[in-house]
């Protein structure tokens, strides 16, 4: 992984950018969701195994918590990757698996099938002992505080022992905004993906946000020259996959 890098070359985009930027991905560049999932999910396990498991994943025991949207979908193949290295993975759900939809589903469905242990979580969680929390639980489809089996993911992550590494966003921070709700995750990191978001630079965020790290999900450079984004973005991944912003 590269030593820290500064962001002054890289531009932090709001939420509706990085809407724009997906909406770009698969209507106009024809770059499946699918791809961009396990692109981001990929990345979320290399960056748990280098910086939270020595490098050694294998016996090593991960929980990883996920809501049934993409954010969501993410974790769950991050939680097929860590697998696939040997670590010890298990997957508390906010949502009933019932409720997943999509491509999301389609990860769930595939964790099932290698017989991960996966739990529907209810409003007062009690995690196992871990190595690591992996939080993919809220990203920047957040819509105000979390409830429910949410609130108690994030409340139940906070309250462990273990690290936690963040996908794009703590679980109850606003991407836009910045403002960090009641609960949100206090990360030890946090990947973000493509592009930094905005809010994630305020002081309420920083505080929840822990270390920032931005991973390439496949985003041609060219995608953000266009309108309406009109963003000056080389190709910033060019030497690493995985950037450290602070």
């Amino acid at each position: 992984m590269s030593e820290e890098t500064t962001s002054q070359n890289i531009p932090f985009v709001s939420t509706d950018q990085m809407r724009e930027v997906d909406r770009a991905m698969v209507e106009d560049y024809g770059i499946a969701l699918v791809q961009m999932m396990e692109n981001a999910g990929r990345e979320l396990a290399n960056l748990a195994r280098s910086r939270f498991l020595d490098g050694a994943p294998i016996g090593r025991r991960v929980v990883i918590l996920c809501g049934s949207g993409g954010n969501g979908g993410g974790g769950l193949v991050c939680a097929r990757r860590l697998l696939g290295w040997g670590a010890d993975v298990m997957v508390w759900i906010s949502s009933p698996a019932t409720r997943f939809q999509g491509v999301p589903r389609l990860q769930l469905e595939i964790l099932e099938s290698l017989k991960v242990p996966i739990i529907e979580a209810d409003e007062v969680p009690e995690l196992p002992d871990a190595h690591l929390i992996v939080d993919a639980v809220i990203g920047y489809s957040l819509d105000g505080a979390p409830r429910g089996a949410a609130a108690g993911l994030i409340r139940a992550a906070n309250a462990h022992d273990a690290p936690v590494l963040s996908l794009d966003a703590p679980s109850g921070v606003d991407t836009s905004s910045g403002t960090a709700y009641d609960p949100s995750i206090k990360a030890t990191a946090t990947m973000t993906l493509a592009l930094p978001k905005e809010g994630l630079r305020s002081e309420e965020a920083k505080a929840k946000v822990g270390e920032l790290y931005l991973a390439d999900i496949g985003v041609p450079p060219s995608l953000y020259s266009r309108p309406p984004l009109e963003l000056a973005v080389g190709p910033i991944f060019a030497e690493q996959q995985i950037l450290r912003l602070w």
